[in-house]
């Protein structure tokens, strides 16, 4: 098996945020992963039944993906003369490009080894191999491979994408620092991508399901961190589950790099 696998370092929303923080400061790392993983699982099983029928607000451009399924629409912005940011409304599993350089990021836990959400999703479509390639990342600290705002890589394996990027985001409630924490998040998995040759690459909305950060600031930190690398990727792309994160990816996008 080819295992693939970096290190980069740099320096989700249902529950009470201010409840989950006071559980997940006293709690080990193990069971703090276990809780996370629950609540993940809990609030994915959730999202399955909500729907995707908004139209966004007045933007650039609109365009139709044919890498994921037909008919899915989303804003298209330049970030420079050569690279585009797509922001679009679908499964994040299902997204590629080309299928040899493009990669998708994982919303993963510190222990890398699955979990609920957009984590749990990966790992199902992606197949068993995933996770026993995140297993031979090197542990950190005990269950500990990937610290938040670092970032590991691995093969898609049935993904297809051609990579997976691993990172972690903030807990926004019990991060020192969860602007920073959140950015590095971004850099991390655009200085991985780019070490391994990677042109296309889509994100989720990192930490804005059980790990309760802010939409509007998230996308802030998300698109301003994406738009310092713009001459390094074709294309960067956000795979947004939900209507409401998406209307606000999208208002926030026409507000950070219209003004740029």
């Amino acid at each position: 098996m080819r295992r693939l696998w970096l290190t980069c370092g740099v320096g989700s929303s249902s529950l009470s945020r201010l409840h989950l923080s006071s559980i997940l400061s006293s709690t080990s790392v193990s069971s703090r992963a276990s809780l996370i993983s629950a609540v993940n699982t809990f609030q994915s099983a959730a999202l399955r039944f909500r729907t995707a029928s908004s139209s966004p607000t007045r933007i650039s451009r609109l365009t139709t993906v044919s890498s994921m399924a037909s008919g899915v629409e989303g804003a298209v912005f330049n970030l420079s003369d050569s690279s585009l940011l797509k922001i679009l409304k679908g499964d994040i599993t299902k997204w590629s490009v080309d299928g040899s350089s493009d990669a998708i990021v994982n919303p993963a836990n510190e222990r890398m080894l699955g979990g609920g959400g957009a984590d749990g999703a990966i790992h199902r479509a992606a197949g068993p191999q995933l996770r026993a390639a995140c297993y031979e990342v090197p542990e950190v600290l005990p269950g500990v491979r990937c610290p938040t705002g670092e970032a590991r890589i691995t093969p898609g394996f049935n993904l297809p994408a051609s990579r997976v990027i691993h990172t972690v985001g903030p807990v926004y409630d019990s991060d020192v620092n969860p602007k920073e924490s959140l950015a590095n998040s971004y850099k991390n998995s655009l200085r991985v991508a780019k070490e391994n040759n990677i042109k296309y690459i889509a994100f989720p909305a990192i930490s804005c399901g059980v790990y309760g950060y802010p939409f509007d600031e998230a996308a802030a930190i998300g698109i301003s961190t994406i738009k310092q690398f713009s001459n390094d990727f074709k294309e960067v792309h956000f795979v947004l589950f939900a209507d409401d994160i998406y209307s606000v990816w999208v208002n926030k996008a026409k507000e950070v790099l219209q003004k740029a």
